[in-house]
């Protein structure tokens, strides 16, 4: 112990390691001690699965034991929920009070004043910006879970302000999906922002996955085939990811009435929602289709309603998760298996093909370590090509020469009957799959455009425009894209100094 009776750093990994109820991946312990001996950070890079989240609660227990307050930020609402609710349960595993973990997002305020808040990354990012309002003095650590969203084009700039504004003396721990430019990264913060972070990457999943192209059967018939057979041959549950709201419901309504359950499990079912009030919004659809083994997780679904999904599921209660694929980006709902009835997404007319970090955080959700040797990626096929591969089989099976009456009649109505694809649909091949199958990790970068909100917000904050000038200068860009973006930001200040909305000086030429 220090003088102050503070536990070294030494002393805080050796209790944190020892409280664990399990053994440590190589990589974990890695990770840990790098950040108990680290003086600014580390930078952590690994697949899904991984168990990235027991290094970031070693952080806020460092926190915890050393008085000190520590930020756990995430990019999603629904993440920033179920981080807070872990976290509450670590605190008091560790000795501490619930309370001793808050909660802060757009719309929700829990222990506002804890030593340790989860908040949504833009909570942050304002409250850097409005440091005069907010005390960092005593703020030891940020978590930045999912950092890969750093390479967001619309809300990645988000971390680079945080970076950029965080004071020095606060130490980093980034937590990131597998990137390709992990020195890189590493690098540019050091140079543009003076922030040396230490490197730990994990390349092994402890669930290896096992992939496969399913062109012969449509999604009922699929999930069907999954949840047949025992505990141990049964591929669920599953997770099917769907790309927007509306369909998700869609398919759990299609699904609901399916054979996916085991012996005995709605029975549980039933006995579980008797807990549960569904009374509001969608209860009383959702608690039918929970009745069948089927749930629905989208960030329209109510708080209380998407915690009783993941509950109820992590119970191994329900058969599938009908789920947007914000759910992939660090929810903690580790299947069996992941089901992808498309490759890809957008407006009807423009849609395009999944990009291969996104496809790689679904895919990782396949394996649960306690429960599974290993996981499984499902991708079918469009239903058209589905039903064309089963015309083709049936339409092959006439010998090619026969002169067979009733086999020329039937060769006939099945080519009069010969499905096509539609001019209106966009459609995907098991080629593509394997390309992002094997697609390398995408790279941090500054992608995103300086938005006219981010400018207003920074403006209002403080005047001096050279904040806004230098974040611009050491974004994560080759240098030509870093000069355009500087004339970008010239012109959006031209054009609010014009308009009246601010004042600019020395004042600008006027043309």
């Amino acid at each position: 112990m220090s003088p102050d009776n503070t536990p070294s750093r030494d002393k805080l990994a050796e209790l944190y390691i020892e409280q664990l109820p399990y053994e440590l991946y190589p990589f974990q312990e890695e990770a840990l001690l790098a950040w108990f001996s680290s003086e600014q950070g580390v930078l952590v890079c690994a697949p899904t699965g991984m168990g990235k989240t027991l290094i970031a609660e070693a952080a806020l227990f460092e926190a915890l034991h050393t008085g000190a307050r520590a930020y756990y930020t995430t990019p999603l609402i629904a993440l920033t929920e179920q981080k807070y609710c872990e976290m509450q349960a670590s605190a008091v595993r560790w000795g501490f009070s619930a309370k001793d973990v808050g909660l802060v997002t757009g719309n929700r305020r829990e222990n506002p004043q804890a030593p340790i808040l989860v908040v949504v990354a833009e909570i942050l990012a304002n409250r850097l910006l409005h440091a005069e309002l907010f005390d960092f003095d005593q703020v030891g650590a940020v978590v930045m879970d999912e950092f890969h969203s750093f390479a967001d084009p619309e809300r990645g700039i988000v971390w680079e302000l945080t970076l950029a504004l965080l004071p020095p003396h606060v130490r980093t721990l980034l937590l990131s999906a597998t990137v390709g430019n992990a020195e890189e990264f590493i690098q540019w913060l050091r140079l543009s922002h003076n922030r040396r972070l230490e490197l730990v990457r994990g390349y092994q999943r402890k669930v290896p996955l096992v992939f496969q192209w399913v062109g012969d059967r449509l999604l009922v018939e699929q999930l069907e085939e999954m949840a047949s057979g025992d505990e141990q041959s049964r591929k669920t549950p599953a997770l099917v990811f769907c790309f927007n709201r509306e369909e998700c419901w869609a398919v759990a309504e299609q699904i609901k009435g399916k054979r996916l359950l085991a012996d005995g499990q709605q029975a549980r079912l039933a006995a579980a929602l008797k807990q549960y009030d569904f009374s509001h919004g969608a209860g009383s659809m959702l608690r039918q289709l929970l009745l069948r083994g089927v749930g629905v997780h989208h960030a329209g679904v109510l708080p209380k309603y998407r915690r009783v999904v993941e509950d109820l599921f992590q119970q191994k209660l329900l058969s599938v998760v009908v789920c947007t694929e914000t759910l992939s980006a660090g929810i903690n709902l580790p299947a069996r298996s992941v089901v992808l009835p498309q490759l890809v997404k957008g407006p009807p007319g423009k849609m395009k093909l999944l990009d291969p970090s996104s496809a790689h955080q679904m895919f990782g959700r396949a394996g649960r370590p306690q429960y599974d040797t290993q996981g499984y990626v499902f991708v079918l096929a469009h239903e058209d090509d589905v039903k064309i591969a089963r015309w083709k089989e049936k339409y092959d099976q006439i010998p090619e020469q026969t002169k067979d009456p009733t086999l020329l009649r039937l060769k006939k109505e099945l080519k009069r009957k010969m499905p096509k694809r539609r001019e209106n649909q966009q459609y995907w091949t098991e080629a593509q799959f394997e390309k992002l199958r094997a697609a390398p990790p995408g790279k941090l970068a500054s992608r995103g455009p300086l938005p006219w909100r981010l400018l207003a917000y920074m403006l209002d904050a403080s005047p001096e425009v050279d904040q806004v000038r230098r974040l611009v200068s050491r974004r994560l860009m080759d240098s030509k894209r870093i000069a355009a973006a500087q004339r970008e930001l010239e012109r959006m200040l031209l054009v609010l100094w014009r308009a009246g909305y601010v004042t600019l000086e020395p004042e600008p030429p006027r043309v």
